[in-house]
């Protein structure tokens, strides 16, 4: 056996606009695609209890190989009962491998065939990261999906460069295949080459000859141009097995997931959310809102007058740039808590109008009404 059972875990059909609607069914539930899945990455979506991610809907979070084996360690969370157990979430958990840190922290590790070596950024102490133990790991934690140790190479125009971090990925990605012993958690295969076409294809058609549950598109929202990036999405997206979920790594902005959607894309994670939230700024239909400027000191609205998230039905901008600026820890949780419930529910709205045909209006409606240079 080489995979989990494709018909049990992923189905989909096509929109009446040609586009796709999925279901994932994972040990710990399922949902639907396109999803928007809220990053965890030390075991916590940062400022949220599982309950308030609940109570929002999400239904798939994301933890990090590489920051969890830093802290608390892999032995502490495996004796604890695994991820789901250890944090107290009940929802399908994906796991990424520690290979976007081999891209962010490149000044603590060094890369060889062998595999990644981290210096950790906590206590300094060295970490060999291999395609197998990475995949032990998370079995150890118990996910539901698992991502392969990859090289995630910045955006550069070194084309030997790209080519040896792609072809290194593949030899990855292929290890990992076979390092695989537990057949219920699903593993998806990650496809490199940078802003190179032919790399990008050759990586395609390699990993997709591995036959993995699900397919990634990497190294994108890495620096390059958001052109760049559409064309990449587009392009590489519709050559991706049709019968196999589409996971965008680490996008993004509204006009981002819209944009991937529209090219085949199911599903979608960032930090923004929160990231964008502990720095006081609002996801809104119009743009970002930065509600710590001072011209929001006396308003009297909500953050987003079109949301009904809690944040927006209670709060005024004029109270939250209170506690942002009087560096009250309400303020974030409630500008976070905003830009979660908007993400979800614009991932709602997508699968509502890719489901009766109208995705495509509803996209160019979003665009003519937000902020293009917010993207």
């Amino acid at each position: 056996m080489s995979r989990v059972d494709e018909k049990t875990f992923f189905s989909v059909e096509k929109t009446p606009e040609g586009l796709r609607l999925g279901r994932i069914e994972t040990a710990h539930g399922g949902f639907d695609t396109p999803v928007f899945m809220p990053v965890g990455t030390q075991g916590t979506v940062k400022t949220f209890s599982p309950m308030e991610l609940e109570e929002l809907g999400a239904k798939i979070i994301l933890g990090n190989t590489y920051h969890l084996a830093v802290r608390p360690g892999v032995p502490v969370i495996e004796k604890l009962g695994g991820l789901h157990s250890f944090t107290s979430w009940p929802g399908a958990i994906l796991t990424d491998s520690g290979g976007f840190q081999v891209f962010s922290l490149a000044k603590l590790r060094k890369v060889n065939d062998e595999g990644a070596v981290f210096n950790s950024h906590f206590d300094g102490r060295q970490l060999f990261f291999t395609p197998e133990n990475v995949v032990e790991m998370q079995e150890k934690f118990g996910s539901d999906i698992m991502m392969p140790l990859d090289e995630c190479p910045p955006y550069i125009d070194d084309k030997k460069a790209v080519s040896v971090a792609t072809e290194r990925t593949l030899v990855w990605a292929a290890r990992s295949k076979q390092a695989r012993r537990n057949f219920h958690q699903a593993l998806f295969g990650i496809v490199q080459g940078g802003h190179f076409e032919d790399l990008r294809k050759e990586s395609l058609e390699r990993t997709v000859d591995m036959d993995f549950d699900g397919y990634s598109l990497g190294g994108v929202s890495v620096g390059e141009p958001v052109e760049v990036m559409y064309q990449t999405v587009e392009k590489f997206g519709a050559m991706l097995p049709f019968d196999k979920p589409h996971y965008l790594m680490g996008v993004g902005m509204p006009l981002d997931i819209l944009k991937a959607v529209s090219c085949g894309m199911d599903m979608f994670d960032c930090v923004i959310p929160t990231r964008y939230g502990r720095n006081g700024s609002a996801i809104t239909r119009n743009g970002l809102l930065v509600v710590r400027n001072g011209i929001y000191s006396e308003d009297p609205r909500p953050l987003d007058e079109s949301c009904c998230c809690k944040t927006c039905t209670r709060f005024s901008r004029a109270y939250i740039r209170h506690l942002l600026n009087s560096e009250e820890i309400l303020g974030p949780r409630l500008v976070s808590y905003h830009n979660v419930h908007f993400f979800l529910n614009l991932l709602s709205e997508i699968r509502t109008h890719l489901k009766v045909g109208t995705f495509r209006q509803f996209h160019k409606d979003f665009v003519s009404n937000y902020d293009p240079t917010q993207r």
